[in-house]
């Protein structure tokens, strides 16, 4: 796929293309699982945030298994400076205060995924919102560095995969908030990007999809022509050391290969500012985000 054809200008024998080429992967993808994680800078356009649900409604209607992991870091950026409550973050990890806590649930369960389940439904998929918390599908445990104090901020213990699977046997679409809690009830926040590869992995999904505000891996962060299409396991932890990847990348580099050695058939990182960016990647040959496969 060409330059031209990944901009919004497709002319119509290109958009015929696309089509003819997707008949292969529709065959091939029906009644899979894939996981798609969608947060941060990529939610920040409303129109581009519609389009993204949109694309995503006509997968669902396509007999894809969807389940939607959302994050929503700019909206709690903007609320927790409304409050005057420090922002602070650690190799693209949020550290999470008692203060902060209460916000980040506040905004992803509340407003941000209402939001999101909202747009879905007015595209025609029958979205439903849940967070980590619920029927405790993902168990929590609060990260510990011996030098460190992360406070609210969690990794995923263990999930219990039965309310999704419930809920994608009866061809609703699982809208998931990065939130969980502990064996005790106490709530954590997580990095969405590990919450749905761990997601992922226990559900057994085709795909992993990350997207971002970026066009994927690459060489050069300023220069959109130098992204990496494919990574391989064994080269990953070198991209971090040579800090080609770095920031909020690392775990979206790294949640993505750990879900591909534990068992997804592939991992995605794109750009969910693109128009239909989703599709592309998916149901053309050449893709347009990275791959770990």
């Amino acid at each position: 796929m060409n330059q031209e054809q990944n901009s919004s200008f497709l002319t119509s024998e290109q958009k015929a293309q696309v089509i003819s080429e997707s008949l292969p992967y529709l065959r091939t993808f029906n009644s899979k699982i894939f996981v798609i994680k969608y947060g941060g800078a990529s939610m920040l356009e409303k129109e581009a945030q519609k389009k993204v649900l949109e694309d995503i409604a006509f997968l669902y209607y396509a007999g894809i298994k969807i389940v939607l992991l959302h994050g929503g870091g700019p909206e709690i950026n903007l609320l927790l400076e409304k409050l005057e409550i420090k922002s602070e973050f650690r190799d693209g990890l949020r550290v999470t205060s008692q203060r902060a806590m209460e916000v980040v649930e506040m905004v992803l369960t509340g407003k941000v995924q209402k939001k999101l389940v909202g747009l879905l439904n007015q595209a025609g998929a029958r979205a439903v919102g849940i967070s980590g918390k619920d029927s405790q599908l993902i168990l929590a445990e609060k990260i510990k560095t011996e030098d460190f104090d992360w406070g609210f901020t969690g990794k995923v213990k263990t999930v219990n995969i039965n309310l999704v699977k419930t809920l994608l046997e009866a061809n609703y679409l699982p809208v998931v908030s990065s939130i969980a809690g502990d064996e005790s009830g106490e709530s954590y926040n997580l990095n969405a990007d590990f919450a749905a590869a761990s997601l992922a992995v226990a559900l057994k999904a085709e795909k992993l999809i990350l997207l971002t505000n970026t066009d994927g891996i690459l060489q050069d962060p300023q220069d959109s022509s130098s992204l990496i299409k494919r990574i391989k396991l064994a080269d990953y932890q070198e991209l971090i050391k040579n800090k080609t990847v770095k920031a909020g990348m690392i775990p979206k580099l790294t949640s993505a290969v750990k879900s591909v050695e534990q068992g997804v058939n592939s991992a995605h990182i794109l750009n969910g500012t693109k128009e239909h960016a989703l599709l592309l990647e998916i149901f053309t040959q050449s893709g347009i985000g990275t791959m770990i496969k």
